[in-house]
């Protein structure tokens, strides 16, 4: 239905009478479809390699999102430049990891997959947003092994030292085409 009122929003109907003056109503053909993907993006465990840029990002951003949200909350009633313990950060980290990731899915723009939600920067294009299925498993897993294989202490330290753009830089070094964000990445497709 959603789908239908947006189609419908960007195509020749306008409001009654003469709310739509100045608009032009000519007919722009439009359409969405939902993303083709093949047999390694349907059943594959591991995170699809043209999407581990974009996963790194969602991850460092909830990373950074969830620790400063504790460090607000925490840390208003202690003294000025006081940190998380030991304890507060890895609990923080742990529970980021283990969200359902609900928020996110992966869309298709002139060929083109790209993931969509929050942290991301919006891709122009209509298209078909497809969340659930393997996604959320995905940048689960992604983002345990980020713990493992950095420490939250490490972790932690980044984000203190230089917020999301550090967290980026740590996690996304080496995924991202073209030296866009330097950050973790080359896991083998096993761990992921």
């Amino acid at each position: 239905m959603r789908l239908l009122l947006l189609l419908l929003s960007l195509t020749s109907w306008g409001p009654p009478e003469n709310l739509g003056e100045g608009i032009p109503q000519e007919t722009i053909p439009l359409s969405a479809t939902s993303p083709h993907f093949d047999e390694e993006e349907k059943y594959s465990t591991h995170m699809p390699q043209h999407l581990r840029c974009d996963a790194c990002r969602i991850i460092s951003y909830q990373m950074w999102k969830h620790l400063t949200e504790t460090e607000t909350k925490l840390l208003s009633h202690r003294p000025k430049g006081a940190s998380l313990s030991e304890s507060e950060y890895t609990d923080v980290l742990e529970k980021c990891c283990s969200q359902s990731w609900k928020n996110y899915g992966v869309r298709e723009v002139n060929n083109v997959k790209h993931f969509v939600g929050p942290g991301l920067a919006n891709v122009e294009g209509i298209s078909v947003m497809i969340s659930g299925g393997p996604w959320p498993g995905r940048l689960f897993k992604m983002c345990h092994n980020y713990l493992g294989e950095l420490g939250e202490d490490q972790l932690y330290r980044e984000h203190r030292q230089g917020g999301r753009e550090a967290l980026e830089r740590l996690l996304c070094r080496g995924t991202c085409p073209g030296g866009e964000t330097p950050g973790q990445g080359d896991f083998p497709r096993k761990e992921l």
